[in-house]
């Protein structure tokens, strides 16, 4: 092949995945004032901006069930709670959110886990506070290829939208969601 045209080829390639290289960011914010590190991952997704702000525990060798026992809420993070901030309306599972600031909490199980979706409050994160929960909607369970060391929450695009992802230990809780 000829220098133009792998010059051609490269910025026909750069121009096309420009964008997907651009659609999501993550930096620290902190380090965390019990020890877990704490990130902001933004995303642009169908003209969204989304943001997931929260603190990531580390299983240090300890089962995932003993950091989030089956069947109670769980701040799904460390330290602060997990806040969503959408600036378009989001349809996640059975719930409708208006564009602003959210708490992420789930409650896990062996078999399933439920996302619990709640007004966003300058607070702990714990107890959990069911005065403030907006709605709750059921997640898909499944396994990650690896053990994941570090909590880990994703958005990922789709053709339909995209997918809430949240991964810790050999769990891996998904839902989808629309935008707009």
């Amino acid at each position: 092949m000829t220098r133009a045209v792998c010059t051609a080829m490269f910025a026909v390639w750069a121009a096309v995945a420009a964008p997907t290289l651009q659609a999501q960011q993550t930096i620290q914010t902190a380090p965390g004032t019990g020890g877990s590190p704490h990130v902001k991952t933004t995303w642009t997704i169908d003209g969204a901006a989304l943001a997931v702000d929260y603190g990531r525990p580390s299983l240090k060798g300890r089962p995932e069930t003993q950091l989030m026992p089956h069947g109670q809420p769980w701040r799904t993070g460390a330290d602060q709670p997990t806040l969503l901030t959408t600036d378009k309306p989001l349809k996640i599972g059975s719930l409708t959110l208006a564009p602003g600031t959210y708490t992420i909490n789930t409650i896990p199980g062996p078999s399933s886990w439920q996302l619990l979706v709640g007004r966003n409050a300058a607070d702990w994160g714990i107890p959990y506070r069911p005065d403030l929960e907006i709605g709750r909607t059921p997640m898909q369970l499944g396994t990650t290829a690896a053990p994941v060391e570090l909590v880990s929450i994703h958005i990922d695009d789709t053709a339909a939208g995209a997918t809430l992802r949240i991964e810790w230990g050999t769990a891996s809780a998904t839902i989808p969601f629309t935008i707009g």
